[in-house]
């Protein structure tokens, strides 16, 4: 399924719904993070890259209140401005382009009424980010259809805070920057504290190389929970230590700051989130120097320490990392939030259909449902089409 399909989907299911072509549209990509798992509500580094997959958004202006229609759904869904003032009125899909609306408004901004067409090739549930490039799709959209003030650089902060606050998803920033900031071609390097972004070179292909990302197909085990249980063990050992964030604890500091620990469990979550933030530094450094294969330890780390140190992977992740290796990846790891989703493998080009054969054929021999591979390389970010 191609970009174009994407969009012509949108387009037909505007046109279908409401007898009418649209006045434009905007897309949104999902995201894979290559290196920085959870550092981000830690106010530290990350580094994702937008996927070639997209939400797409039709859009035209309305004379009152807000109408989307997804292809989820047989039926648009109706809201004004009484609803948006009431998280928790909507749910679904819908519950985040009403959030878009409400950030939007409550940051003072005249939102246009409008009328909206959703189509997505964004897996749901993978671990890709569907969910923000949703809210980016909207809120690009909207932004433009009311010529609404609104530099790039603060978009994502306004889209992070409809899934934070209206929501109820306690999401970092990460998600809705790579899916609103990113260059094609490029890897996004932010500073989750100051919001300061860096575009750094990630031409695998020039390089002989290519990304495959593997979905475990594994469903999501406790993961909100699960999520929010690490987010608020961060936060406690930041207090007990004296700190903002674990951001401000570098690997320098580590040794000393896990020993004025007295939880175990405390000084792994601490020590992931601390030698994470190493990582992304020293895969920039590599990425910078076009040292593209040297990033595969690091990766492979990664993977290690979200295993063993922060606890949020699973059997299905597990082995698709160790099938990669075997099969000959530069470097493995798992992407996302965890407890399921999607792996990472940096390999030699000509390498992509035997590494996703040797995964499939661990899944197999363990009784895992099969898995799904896709090559993906760097994208751009929110825009017009």
């Amino acid at each position: 399924m191609t970009g174009t399909d994407v969009a012509a989907r949108a387009a037909a299911g505007f046109t279908a719904t409401y007898g009418a072509a649209p006045a434009g549209l905007w897309a949104a990509p999902g995201r894979v993070n290559l290196i920085g798992e959870h550092t981000d509500y830690n106010d530290g580094f990350v580094l994702p890259f937008a996927l070639p997959q997209r939400v797409v958004v039709a859009a035209a202006p309305a004379a009152s209140g807000w109408q989307v229609h997804s292809e989820l759904t047989p039926e648009p869904v109706t809201f004004g401005a009484d609803e948006v003032a009431r998280p928790g009125v909507l749910d679904g899909w819908a519950a985040y382009v009403a959030g878009v609306v409400w950030a939007l408004r409550e940051a003072g901004l005249p939102v246009p009424p409008a009328r909206l067409a959703l189509a997505s090739d964004v897996p749901v549930g993978a671990g890709l980010s569907s969910s923000a490039a949703l809210e980016s799709a909207v809120l690009t959209a909207l932004v433009e259809l009311g010529g609404l003030d609104l530099p790039v650089h603060l978009r994502p902060a306004l889209a992070q805070r409809a899934e934070n606050a209206y929501v109820g998803a306690p999401t970092g920033i990460m998600d809705q920057a790579a899916s609103i900031r990113c260059q094609a071609g490029h890897a996004l390097f932010l500073d989750c504290r100051s919001g300061a972004v860096r575009h750094i070179p990630f031409d695998v292909a020039a390089h002989g190389l290519a990304v495959l990302v593997v979905d475990s197909n594994a469903p999501h085990r406790h993961v909100d929970g699960e999520y929010g249980a690490r987010r608020k063990s961060c936060e406690a050992a930041a207090r007990l230590l004296g700190v903002p964030a674990l951001r401000d604890v570098t690997i320098s500091d580590l040794d000393p700051a896990l020993a004025r620990l007295d939880d175990d469990v405390t000084r792994r979550r601490v020590r992931h989130i601390v030698t994470e933030n190493q990582r992304v530094l020293d895969t920039v450094a590599h990425l910078d120097a076009g040292r593209i294969r040297e990033i595969g330890p690091l990766l492979t780390a990664s993977h290690t320490s979200m295993r063993d140190d922060f606890e949020i992977t699973v059997p299905e992740i597990d082995v698709a990392v160790e099938a990669a290796l075997s099969a000959g990846a530069y470097g493995a790891r798992m992407t996302g939030g965890g407890f399921g989703g999607c792996v990472l493998a940096l390999v030699d080009a000509d390498r992509t259909a035997p590494t996703a054969t040797a995964v499939e054929a661990a899944y197999e021999m363990h009784g895992f449902p099969a898995p799904t591979a896709r090559v993906v390389g760097p994208g751009p970010g929110a825009a017009r089409l």
